[in-house]
């Protein structure tokens, strides 16, 4: 069954998922180009260590946004890591050194290495994505995801985050209570801002990019496998885990189908591969709609192949 328009209606933002090697970007690529061929103002972004978007557009990208030569309404960028941290430092790096100076007398250098805390980097990019899509600059946003196990680990850490949070503030209630005891005999310069107002407006951020997420209203989530073991496995994986989350896939692409099987070798993988394709069927085609893309003789790769995957994906 093919995409449609129609059930993406309102949808800020929708997130494209899978593990490594299934052929994400391109279905991303494909999608995003469908909805900026439709005249809705689409924004790609790729997340990915080694993105491959500027490959497949045949199009060089950094990390501002840019519109992709040719094509009207599509825009695009690949996240990098630096930028993100710059971001996150510029937000909050004057108040955390506010109130560490309340208690040494630090470099303002020190802010980088508590930027460097696990987990506060993908935290903000979700931050950064979230804002993107909530700024009404596009109508769509195409996210092409890590693999995955680095996207999983992405989507988890909202909550994680906010458990972090809450340790945190009852450490720094313990830390407060002996640092009251000290400044009655050493005289110390109070910050403006405490860090228990700090940790509180964390948590309010993680906890609006953990709602942004779980809205149905505008966020989408699709993904891509194919019809192997490994595949098969792994999707189930993502989908228990995106439901105990409280994120609601609601498309499955199975990619690479072999349809005309001319030789031995084809023959053996197409049987291969309908054996999985029924267990997909079967498991989850009552729960989602279920999408089938032949594999095609050529790498998809510049703007005929894209539109060429589009036309499956949309059946247009």
């Amino acid at each position: 069954m093919p995409l449609h328009d129609a059930e993406f209606a309102g949808k800020k933002l929708i997130l494209i998922g899978g593990k490594g090697g299934v052929g994400k970007t391109s279905c991303s690529a494909a999608i995003a180009f469908y909805f900026a061929m439709h005249g809705h103002r689409t924004l790609i972004i790729s997340s990915d260590p080694t993105p491959s978007l500027s490959d497949i557009f045949e199009f060089p990208l950094t990390a501002d946004e840019q519109q992709i030569a040719g094509i009207n309404n599509l825009y695009a960028l690949e996240i990098q890591s630096e930028v993100i941290l710059q971001k996150w430092k510029a937000r909050f790096g004057p108040e955390i050194h506010q109130v560490l100076m309340a208690f040494s007398n630090l470099d303002y250098d020190f802010v980088d290495y508590i930027g460097g805390a696990p987990g506060i980097e993908e935290e903000y990019m979700l931050n950064f994505i979230k804002e993107l899509a909530e700024s009404g600059k596009y109508e769509r946003i195409v996210w092409d995801t890590a693999p995955a196990g680095h996207t999983l680990r992405l989507l988890h850490l909202p909550q994680l985050f906010l458990n972090h949070l809450e340790a945190a503030a009852k450490f720094y209630l313990n830390l407060y209570g002996a640092f009251e005891k000290i400044t009655q005999t050493v005289r110390l310069e109070k910050s403006k801002k405490s860090v228990l107002e700090i940790i509180s407006s964390w948590k309010d951020l993680s906890q609006e990019i953990l709602d942004f997420l779980r809205d149905e209203s505008q966020t989408s989530f699709i993904l891509v496998t194919i019809a192997e073991g490994l595949g098969v496995r792994l999707t189930e994986r993502i989908l228990k885990d995106f439901h105990e989350y409280g994120l609601a896939v609601r498309h499955l692409i199975v990619n690479h189908l072999i349809k005309e099987a001319d030789c031995l070798f084809h023959r053996q993988r197409k049987l291969m591969q309908e054996k999985y394709l029924q267990k997909l069927r079967e498991s989850y085609s009552h729960k989602l709609k279920l999408v089938e893309v032949p594999l095609l003789a050529e790498e998809v790769k510049g703007i005929k192949r894209i539109q060429e995957i589009a036309s499956i994906l949309f059946a247009y």
